[in-house]
């Protein structure tokens, strides 16, 4: 597994570097070797994150925990991951054509598969165009957490939304 390691606010340290690659060598058996990991890791006033995205041939799985010490929040996150990752183990075995997930994740605690998903609600949007500060000066008015707008920069349909972190975020489409 390729880990590279981001540090917010801080540089970790080897010995959280070393930890991180034996956890996620638990993920590691779920991928193969050739997986992308991104570990960051921020320490802020009260408490410090650790956040993991893994990338493998477009398909992402991300984690992000808070903890009073930044190997506990890495156990965790770890541990969410390995969450998703059972839990949507249907999928993943068919993006990456593998059979061997049972054996994987023997003795470990069974997680419920989604299998379908209901939509409850439809919406239409009437899309605008707008910039990024519009849409979301409108996703505040809303109260929402997101917003979708046609960005009247570069014609493409973005999404805004307000991150955990208190800051702001924009998804853009990849070309």
């Amino acid at each position: 597994m390729n880990i590279t390691f981001v540090g917010r606010k801080c540089t970790p340290r080897d010995n959280f570097k070393e930890r991180a690659e034996k956890k996620l060598a638990r993920v590691e058996r779920f991928f193969g070797p050739d997986t992308e990991a991104k570990v960051t890791a921020t320490v802020e006033k009260n408490s410090q994150s650790v956040e993991i995205a893994i990338n493998k041939d477009g398909l992402m799985f991300r984690a992000e925990e808070r903890a009073q010490n930044m190997n506990d929040a890495l156990d965790t996150c770890v541990d969410s991951l390995v969450r998703q990752i059972r839990k949507n183990k249907t999928k993943v075995a068919k993006k990456l054509r593998s059979s061997n997930f049972d054996e994987l994740a023997a003795g470990e605690a069974p997680v419920e598969e989604e299998t379908s998903f209901e939509i409850i609600r439809k919406k239409n949007v009437a899309l605008k165009p707008q910039t990024v500060d519009e849409a979301i000066l409108q996703m505040q008015l809303l109260g929402h957490s997101f917003y979708m707008f046609l960005n009247a920069e570069t014609n493409e349909i973005n999404v805004v939304y307000s991150r955990d972190d208190g800051g702001y975020g924009v998804l853009v489409p990849d070309k």
